[in-house]
């Protein structure tokens, strides 16, 4: 599982197997304990259902990680969620809020149709309630017979006082009771609006007239009185309406279905007989329960509005419990897929009639559609009414095209900075792969163009830098072969004189060295020694070394013909001693040798390449250096007693004019006298001091002159080194040393 990578790492993952276990042991605890003992196996069950939970949401959790990791690695899926968050979540809350309110707003409005109808209806009862009023304190007043004549004309008139019961009482005689052909049960007297202490009373006295919704032995009404001061005593009269099915079906005809709750017995007219009901109206179920079959109790519990719950029924104060009573109507039918169904209820304050105490007695449902209430809304508006419709679906259209527009402009921005990302992310690989070559197309002139094109740079340069690395490699390489060669050139093994002990060092401050020495035997008793510095470093320098030295070995060891014919070396070389004859061979004059390597770097160098060269033959039988310097350092011999010899005897450099003469000289070598060449890389360092300088060439060598001349030249080059400290070597160092015995 380790190996896999599903063995659990995080707490999370941990408590998740761990719970789960714990859950999956205490359940299989339970089924074993049920067998034996069925109580102790109902105190796991909690724990189990516990665990399990616990289980679950800590999988929910590391479930959510995984697909959130999976999902948010790419840059585009982050954006794209960041959008979802900043852009479109809003605008669905936007839109589910407008959606809500629009709904509570449009079933407001239906109950507030529905209310308002009967608002209207108790205004209108409440303007000729008042006017029995009047007509009744008139008579009183002329001693008439307290009689409303008008109400026989209005029953004539109007069909709504068919059902209208009205009732006066001059103080406490009945003056009038007048049943509807509905209710000829009398109206009692509303004692509440004759007293002072409640809300009604004091409204009475103050003029104000009572227009509520009562319930009056177990029904519903609308009901207005007016008091009256008429002599000593009060008039009061009343009208009266029932609120039941033919009165909300006159509301219910243009707006849907309506459904009435209330409290108490049912409403609806129990003397009409089953068989002329409307089929379409829901029967509401008589005000016993328990006479209510099982199945008939439960339709009419899922009928019920709830407002809480209760074992009753819908509780909504105290043990008032609201039941349906009828419901009339029927829901129009939908004009498009937007025009749903909508359920609202309110509800009706209720005054008791006996005690005159208000109360949320009965509710409305009401279900309609919007094309109803858009139609009520603006029945009154006409044509303005389309115009507002137009208005309004041009600021939707407006609004969905700039929510359109904002949704492609943030997709195409996505997608720029994805595809940069995605194109830098696949550059980055083809560069880990060593594909320096790969570049990022760049079609913007935005921040990430200015990146891609940072990149490509990048990668161009490193391209190029590889390229030159591989280039300095193979020049290294060569390089390394140039100083094997090199190496080659400077001599290894020295076949040292009797009478002459030599040694030579050089060490390149590059690769190569520009500085050359060299011993070459001439004879069984003769020894050329050669030292020179070329022009520049580097590659250069050592090429025209090499030439110096093979020129060298070619004029003095090979015997050249002109070497041999005095006048033919003298009309190139110019005066001197050319040769001179020695029993055993042809000796080579050293001035003659530096005129001809003079004339030959002249021809075949550039005019900016030049070298230094010491030419010196040793005859250890007379112990005689015989030399020419061409514009070398001049070397020294320091004999036992210190004393300093210089040796200039010579010309100008070699390579830079042409059919030049060099002078040649000679002088004996006393035993124990050292002879010390060395080139500008030794006493030209500098640091904070100066330069090291000759002075201190010759302290170091005349200090160490009973050494053998290898470690003279290590306590040389040692204090070259402590001179130069951490800087680089500047130049070449080259050091030869002779001593005579």
């Amino acid at each position: 599982m380790v190996a896999a990578g599903c063995w659990p790492q995080s707490w999370i993952a941990r408590g998740a197997c761990y719970s789960l276990s714990l859950a999956l042991l205490l359940f299989a605890v339970e089924m074993l304990l049920k067998m034996f003992s069925p109580k102790a196996s109902e105190n796991l069950a909690g724990w189990v259902t516990f665990l399990l939970l616990a289980a679950a949401f800590l999988f929910s959790v590391l479930a959510f990680r995984a697909l959130k990791g999976k999902i948010l690695w790419r840059l585009r899926n982050r954006l794209i969620v960041t959008y979802i968050f900043i852009g479109v979540i809003p605008a669905v809350l936007l839109v589910v809020m407008a959606s809500i309110t629009m709904y509570l707003f449009a079933g407001q409005f239906a109950s507030f149709v529905v209310t308002s109808e009967i608002n209207a209806r108790l205004r209108s009862m409440q303007a000729v309630n008042a006017a029995f009023g009047n007509e009744l304190a008139a008579r009183i007043e002329k001693g008439e017979p307290p009689t409303a004549d008008s109400l026989a004309g209005l029953r004539k008139r109007d069909r709504a006082w068919e059902r209208r019961r009205v009732g006066a009482w001059h103080g406490p005689q009945v003056l009038l009771i007048a049943g509807s052909l509905q209710d000829p049960s009398p109206i009692t007297f509303p004692e509440f609006l004759t007293k002072s202490d409640n809300e009604f009373g004091k409204e009475s006295r103050d003029g104000r007239p009572f227009h509520e919704i009562v319930r009056d032995r177990d029904g519903l009404y609308l009901r207005v009185a007016s008091v009256l001061q008429v002599g000593n005593e009060q008039l009061t009269v009343v009208t009266s309406e029932p609120l039941d099915k033919n009165l909300v079906a006159d509301i219910a005809a243009n707006l849907g279905e309506i459904t009435l709750y209330s409290a108490g017995t049912s409403l609806e007219d129990s003397a009409q007989p089953a068989q002329k009901r409307n089929p379409s109206e829901k029967s509401s179920p008589p005000s016993g329960l328990a006479a209510q079959s099982g199945k008939e109790k439960e339709e009419q519990e899922k009928d019920q509005f709830v407002v809480s719950e209760s074992n009753s029924g819908i509780r909504i104060e105290g043990d008032q419990v609201l039941r349906p009573a009828f419901t009339v109507g029927a829901l129009p039918s939908s004009t498009g897929m937007m025009d749903r169904e909508i359920t609202f209820g309110t509800f009706l304050p209720v005054v008791n009639w006996k005690t005159g105490e208000r109360s949320r007695g009965a509710l409305i449902k009401v279900r309609t559609l919007p094309s109803v209430l858009y139609s009520h809304l603006f029945a009154a508006l006409g044509d303005i009414a389309r115009g507002v419709e137009y208005i309004l679906l041009a600021i939707l259209i407006f609004f969905a095209v700039i929510e359109l527009i904002a949704l492609i402009i943030g997709t195409r921005m996505t997608r720029t900075v994805t595809g940069a990302v995605a194109q830098l992310y696949n550059a980055t690989r083809n560069v880990d792969r060593g594909d320096f070559s790969h570049r990022i197309p760049v079609n913007s002139s935005d921040q990430l163009a200015q990146l891609s094109l940072s990149f490509n740079s990048m990668t161009e340069s490193i391209e190029k830098l590889i390229q030159e690395q591989k280039e300095k490699q193979r020049l290294e390489g060569e390089l390394a072969i140039a100083q094997e060669v090199q190496a080659q050139l400077f001599p290894r093994q020295v076949s040292e004189l009797e009478s002459l002990e030599v040694h030579g060092f050089c060490r390149p401050a590059r690769t190569v060295s520009g500085d050359y020495y060299d011993f070459l035997t001439a004879s069984s008793h003769k020894l050329i020694l050669a030292v020179g510095d070329i022009s520049g470093k580097g590659i250069s320098a050592a090429l025209l070394m090499a030439t110096i030295h093979s020129a060298v070995r070619a004029y003095s060891v090979e015997s050249l013909p002109q070497m041999r014919e005095p006048v033919a070396v003298g009309a190139v070389a110019g005066a001197g001693r050319i040769m001179a004859a020695w029993p055993e061979g042809i000796e080579v004059s050293p001035g003659a040798l530096l005129g001809l390597l003079n004339h030959q770097l002249y021809e075949s160098t550039p005019p900016e390449k030049y070298a230094t060269l010491f030419l010196g033959i040793y005859d250890g039988r007379s112990h005689r250096l015989t030399y020419s310097n061409g514009g070398h350092l001049p070397p020294l011999l320091i004999g036992e007693d210190g004393t300093l010899r210089r040796l200039d005897c010579g010309g100008t450099v070699v390579g830079l004019f042409d059919n030049m003469t060099y002078e040649e000289g000679s002088v004996e070598m006393h035993p124990g006298e050292i002879f010390v060449a060395y080139s500008d890389g030794v006493t030209e360092p500098e640091n904070e001091f100066g330069e090291f300088g000759e002075a201190r060439l010759i302290e170091i060598v005349t200090e160490n002159r009973h050494l053998p001349l290898v470690q003279i030249s290590q306590s040389v080059t040692s204090a070259v080194d402590d001179w130069i400290g951490d800087n680089e070597q500047p130049d070449d160092i080259t050091l030869v040393l002779a001593r005579a015995r």
